[in-house]
C-alpha cells in the first residue's frame, strides 16, 4: 500500500490537536468573561437611612408604636414631653427585644435583658440602655427617622438626660 493512503480528511492527531486547542480557547474566554465580569460586581443596596414615620398626631401619648420594627428597627415612642425613635436591637448581643405592653417594658428574648420604656436597661446582661435614632419634623410635617444619625447611650445614665436632643418636643 502507498504511504498517502488517509482515511478521512483529519487524522486522529489532527482531530486530538484541534480539540485541545478548542478547549483552551474555550477556557481562556470563559476566564476573560469572569475577569470582565469582576469589573462590576454586585452590589447590596441598603435602604435610606432616613424615613417618613408619618404626622406627631398619629401617636397617641404613652405608647410605643411598633410599625417600623419589621422594616427599619425602630420603634417610635411617645411621652408627654415629646417622640423618640428607639433602635430595636439589644445592647448586649444584638437580638430584637419585643414590646410587652403589659409589663410596660422591652424584653429579649435571647438573654433576658429588660428596658424601661426610654431605653433603660434594668435586668439581664444588657451592658447600657438602648440607642435612639434622630427625630425631627419635615418640610411637610411627617416626623424624619435619620437612622445614620444614633445617639449611643452611657450605661447608668438616664437617655434623656444623656443626649436631650434625641426627644423631639411637640
Amino acid at each position: 500500500m502507498a504511504g498517502n493512503d488517509k482515511r478521512g480528511i483529519w487524522s486522529r492527531r489532527d482531530f486530538f490537536t484541534r480539540l485541545g486547542w478548542g478547549g483552551l480557547g474555550v477556557v481562556s474566554a470563559l476566564g476573560f468573561l469572569g475577569f470582565i465580569r469582576a469589573a462590576f460586581p454586585r452590589v447590596l443596596f441598603q435602604p435610606p437611612s432616613t424615613f417618613k414615620a408619618g404626622l406627631p398626631s398619629d401617636y397617641a401619648a404613652g405608647e410605643v408604636s411598633e410599625k417600623y420594627k419589621q422594616d427599619y428597627r425602630v420603634w417610635i415612642v411617645r411621652e408627654e414631653e415629646g417622640l423618640y425613635a428607639i433602635f430595636a436591637k439589644c445592647t448586649h448581643l444584638g437580638c430584637t427585644p419585643r414590646w410587652l405592653a403589659a409589663e410596660n417594658k422591652f424584653k429579649c428574648p435571647c438573654h433576658g435583658s429588660g428596658f424601661y420604656k426610654d431605653g433603660m436597661n434594668f435586668e439581664g446582661p444588657a451592658p447600657r440602655p438602648l440607642d435612639r435614632f434622630k427625630i425631627s419634623v419635615g418640610e411637610d410635617g411627617q416626623l424624619l427617622v435619620d437612622k445614620s444619625h444614633t445617639f449611643r447611650m452611657k450605661p447608668g445614665e438616664d437617655p434623656d438626660e444623656q443626649y436631650p436632643q434625641s426627644t423631639l418636643k411637640v
